[in-house]
């Protein structure tokens, strides 16, 4: 079964780039150099994962990812050329799952590609990876969430949860009544090396708790334990 990117970039020369180190890989590309013929192809294709440059002639990348959000799941990449962190964690706070940041090598875009997709699957294939293969759901305070249904309710509502808010959210209802520290949350849903400068977690437990309608002071669920980490008690 293919698996099927789309590709946004308004520079045709990075965009053919990265056409090519994913074809190697055996995904079908769809390459697409401004936001308007992108956002159409979603009625006309079905996406694994999307890769999106935040400068576009016409419609930005923040908001294709943000409509995608609207009705899809699948993983996104942020591309852009700032280094600046408030526009990596807009991206995140809109939905994306990762950002690489231009010049970037086009052999680990085509390994954090490799890595969403593998976490996508993951989760909605419902594997459970809990050691003692036991636990396949948690329900307390009215909160429901199922590992194997990639399914999670709030006092009877679905959540709409992309893979990360999904894992993140898992995690810590494993680890119920225990402090998970910002690195170990990090190193365990992403699968990478924790940076003391990295604001990726603390973005998207913001956005969880938005969909959640939780209060940033004082959440129910996901609390801050403050200099240490997130806690669901």
């Amino acid at each position: 079964m293919s698996v099927n990117i789309l590709v946004v970039d308004d520079e045709k020369p990075i965009a053919d780039l990265v056409e090519v180190y994913l074809k190697n890989e055996n995904f079908q590309v769809y390459k697409f150099y401004n936001g308007t013929e992108a956002l159409a192809s979603l009625k006309e294709n079905q996406y694994d994962l999307a890769i999106l440059d935040v400068m576009l002639p016409d419609v930005d990348g923040f908001t294709i990812c943000q409509k995608i959000r609207e009705n899809y799941f699948f993983p996104i990449i942020m591309l852009t050329a700032k280094v600046e962190d408030m526009d990596k964690i807009t991206g995140l706070t809109l939905g994306a799952d990762d950002y690489i940041t231009k010049p970037f090598n086009p052999l680990e875009l085509a390994a954090r590609v490799k890595t969403q997709l593998r976490r996508y699957k993951k989760y909605n294939n419902g594997q459970n990876t809990l050691e003692d293969g036991n636990i396949k759901e948690y329900d307390f305070s009215g909160l429901y969430i199922n590992i194997e249904t990639h399914k999670c309710m709030l006092y009877g509502k679905q959540l709409s949860l992309t893979p990360i808010e999904f894992s993140i959210l898992w995690y810590l209802c494993q680890h119920r009544g225990k402090v998970v520290s910002s690195e170990e949350l990090f190193e365990k849903v992403w699968g990478e090396k924790f940076l003391d400068s990295n604001n990726t977690v603390m973005t998207h437990v913001a956005r969880l708790r938005e969909k959640m309608h939780e209060p940033s002071r004082k959440p129910k669920f996901v609390k801050t334990v403050w200099g240490v980490g997130y806690t669901i008690e």
